[in-house]
């Protein structure tokens, strides 16, 4: 399918590639006049809920009329981030705020759920939808899922290389981030926060537990790592360096991150990136710019500046591991120190009055810094009395420039007070003849048309006719104005002249008018009868039912032995499954059935490993991801937690639109929440895992490849993964499984297993018969234990208290209450 012509939105570049959109973030009205003074051509911001930042400083419902008058006014979109997951009993509420939305003449909001793309659609049919990275869409497959919700434009997960994209043959435009912070684990895909803390990242509350320190434990003993402890924390995202082979590759949108972060961050990466687009018509001052700009970029936040995947897989690169928190621009390193002073091996300029840390290779036994008093001769700095402690300062360490005031009042120039800085492109058209009045119409890029006619005649001009250049030295004076001059058409007959005032008068006239065009709100169709859908609830089977998931095949033996029908296979290998499914039909087991799970994240070329898993011929498949709907469309199949299923209208949507046979309800559900999943659609369309480890980390990120081998990705990597048992320390000592896929793939998973045990008897009087355990590297003995201790409890024999109590007090398994089934 041929790709489609870009919106009108876009700037041509040249004859075959658009110039994309940039999108800048903004947490608060600071923010926002930082993107729009340094050439931001649209901007992203949260309201106070609904949006996967909920730490900012986001706006409110209120805040929507003035902020839109003042973006459109400036020719900047604004795009509403609703990037969350949502559960059924706040649907309603959503309804409201999006009304709020669309009334206010957003430009598009920003959607995870696909319930909320469904309820945006019965609330308008034209209101702009834009495919959140939450939805974790990685080919073409995705793309076409969210074009048939509704949505005009796809955010690609961030792990997406350019070559990729290239074969993403898109029906609708594509987004990518081009800079900021890097999640390790692919967006929508991370239960980390919540497993550890019941914080939901799908709920705009991750804990960023990938930024903090891991020991690599491989079969059983500690690996040095040469004092890297940050395993999982990735170095911040620069695409500045591919930007011309993002336009090549057509993309429509360049997405910066950071909506935590200041006013000053996001007007100097702003205008980096403004500048690095616009050096794209005109390449030869390209590579001088990109060079000097890097210092502008380190400076504003960094824990080291890398393409991401951009540029392809390369483990060696993705992870320092060194640090995980800001660093800045690296100076040199130590080469002296004195009872009051630090001599250093300055490699770039330093001043008094910059911020710099001493890095001693253990951010987290604390660090020396601070801001510099003198630089004497021979780069010795001194520091303010007491502000460094120099017993703590070592020669050999690093040390890095932090802050520069400098810079940031350079900064803070851009955007400070209510002076326009920034202006977008209007062109001018006059027409008139001798004896008639001059008309002025304006034009701007955005399809506004403004026209004034002069209160005057135009006359025979005598000496200094009305010539273009006088017309365009005339009407180009703008400064004050959102706009400058980029054309001037004059279409005046003969020799001709009108008094400047009145020129004046033309010109301030034509330009009010068209910014009143401009800042009035777009008129998105809004239903207002509409109404959140509601889902027809059926009445529950009678017989329960125990699912068993296991992730190694040493594990099927003691699952058939304990007498579970219904297994589900997901192995790192898929060449097993056909040992697995094998293995399972000479059992001979009464009504059995096995499933097999493909990886959880597909992209282009990897074809290979869905014909691999379905070679095995199972009697159904887990849908993990929007390919797998595709590929397994002949076949029985069930949708798995990846599907993120938190409502009503998101089951309704995976259940009879691609007929699934059941859902998993998301893992972000707790208790409250999955009553009112269970209690808006019929309880038999799901099953509920109610024993895990819960699958924390996702990752492209190959930490068996990183940091237990010299290789860059799985060509020369020699395999460790295959054979090693690797697991992750963390602070508190507990120490998490780390697997990988077919895709070279990474899931950490939580030390501790956790049971929703105690919710069983409140699920079945709900309606749930299903309920599923997930093992991953139990043993025959731990699986025998476990399902006999839940088959007890579906059969009314044990209490989910006692079970709990009795798994824990074994020691073996280190069950907790899972976060989810307890109220929060």
């Amino acid at each position: 399918m041929p790709k489609p012509a870009p919106p009108a939105l876009f700037i041509v570049a040249n004859d075959s590639h658009p110039l994309p959109e940039l999108l800048a973030p903004a947490g608060d009205w600071d923010c926002v006049k930082a993107a729009v003074e340094n050439g931001a051509d649209a901007i992203y911001f949260g309201l106070d809920r609904f949006n996967a930042r909920m730490r900012a400083q986001n706006f409110t419902e209120a805040d929507l009329p003035e902020l839109m008058a003042f973006l459109h006014r400036r020719g900047v979109r604004g795009y509403v981030t609703f990037n969350t997951l949502v559960f059924s009993n706040e649907l309603e509420d959503a309804a409201q705020f999006l009304r709020s939305i669309i009334s206010a003449g957003v430009d598009a909001a920003i959607v995870q759920d696909v319930g909320v793309c469904r309820l945006i659609r019965e609330l308008s049919p034209d209101f702009p939808i834009h495919a959140s990275t939450q939805m974790t869409v990685s080919s073409v497959a995705g793309v076409e899922f969210a074009q048939e919700l509704g949505c005009e434009l796809t955010v690609l997960a961030r792990e997406c290389s350019i070559e990729e994209i290239g074969k993403i043959d898109a029906p609708i435009p594509l987004e990518v981030f081009v800079h900021g912070a890097l999640c390790v684990a692919y967006s929508g895909q991370c239960l980390t926060s919540e497993s550890l803390g019941g914080r939901s990242a799908n709920r705009g509350e991750c804990a960023q537990a990938c930024r903090m320190p891991y020991d690599l434990i491989s079969d059983g003993k500690q690996v040095d790592v040469g004092g890297r402890q940050y395993l999982l924390s990735p170095q911040d995202l620069a695409g500045l360096e591919v930007v011309p082979e993002l336009v090549k590759a057509g993309v429509s949108s360049l997405k910066i991150e950071g909506r935590l972060k200041a006013p000053e961050y996001v007007a100097s990466i702003t205008r980096v990136y403004r500048q690095a687009l616009d050096d794209c018509l005109d390449s030869t001052e390209m590579k001088s710019r990109r060079d000097a700009a890097r210092y502008d970029l380190e400076m504003a936040f960094s824990r080291g500046l890398y393409t991401g995947w951009f540029n392809g897989i390369d483990n060696q690169k993705l992870v320092h591991a060194r640090f995980g928190k800001k660093r800045g621009v690296l100076l040199g390193s130590v080469l002296n120190v004195d009872r009051d002073s630090v001599t250093v091996g300055l490699k770039t300029d330093l001043k008094a009055g910059d911020g710099v840390v001493f890095d001693h290779g253990k951010p987290g036994d604390g660090e020396e810094g601070g801001r510099v008093f003198q630089l004497l001769a021979g780069n010795r700095l001194t520091f303010m009395k007491g502000a460094v402690n120099f017993d703590r300062i070592n020669v050999g360490d690093r040390v890095w420039k932090t802050d520069d005031p400098a810079l940031n009042k350079r900064v803070r120039q851009t955007f400070e007070g209510d002076k326009i800085r920034y202006q977008r492109p209007i062109e001018f058209e006059l027409h008139g003849s001798v004896g008639k009045s001059m008309t002025v119409i304006v034009r701007d890029t955005e399809g506004h048309v403004a026209q004034v006619e002069s209160e005057m005649s135009l006359d025979t001009a005598q000496k200094r006719p009305l010539t273009a250049d006088k017309l365009r030295d005339q009407f180009g004076r703008l400064g004050g104005t959102p706009f400058r001059l980029s054309g001037l058409t004059n279409r005046l007959e003969g020799e001709v002249i009108l008094p400047v005032s009145e020129l004046n008068r033309l010109r301030r006239e034509v330009v009010a008018q068209l910014e009143t065009l401009r800042t009035r709100p777009k008129r998105w169709e809004l239903r207002e009868e509409a109404s959140v859908p509601v889902v027809q609830v059926s009445e529950p089977g009678e017989e329960l039912e125990l699912i068993v998931q296991i992730r190694e095949l040493e594990q099927l033996e003691p699952v058939l032995e304990s007498g579970i029908k219904s297994v589900y296979c997901d192995f790192e290998f898929p060449k097993k499954n056909r040992d697995a499914v094998a293995r399972f039909r000479e059992s001979k087991v009464d009504g059995g059935e096995i499933f097999v799970a493909p990886p959880r994240i597909f992209k282009p070329g990897e074809e290979w490993i869905l014909k691999q898993v379905r070679s095995c011929e199972a009697d159904g498949y887990l849908v993990r991801n929007f390919e797998h709907l595709r590929y397994f469309a002949a076949d029985r199949r069930r949708g798995d937690f990846s599907l993120n299923v938190a409502n009503h209208l998101t089951a309704d949507h995976f259940k009879n639109r691609f007929d699934l046979e059941y859902l998993t309800a998301s893992y972000d559900l707790n208790n409250v929440q999955l009553e009112a999943l269970l209690g808006s659609a019929p309880a038999d369309w799901f099953e509920i895992t109610i024993h895990q480890h819960m699958p924390m980390f996702h990752m492209e990120h190959c930490v068996f490849c990183a940091f237990m081998s010299e290789g860059k990705d799985y060509r020369d990597c020699g395999r460790p993964c295959e054979k090693h048992d690797v697991k992750l320390r963390d602070r508190v000592g507990l120490e998490h499984p780390l697997k990988a896929d077919a895709g070279c793939r990474n899931t950490v998973y939580n030390a501790r297993a956790q049971t929703g045990a105690e919710s069983v008897s409140q699920l079945q009087y709900l309606g749930i018969r299903r309920f599923r355990i997930d093992f991953v590297n139990e043993s025959a003995d731990e699986i025998k234990k476990t399902i006999d201790r839940y088959q007890r409890l579906l059969a009314g024999k044990i209490s989910g208290t006692d079970l709990w109590k009795e798994l824990k007090l074994q020691n073996q398994l280190g069950v907790t209450r899972g976060q989810q089934f307890i109220q929060r």
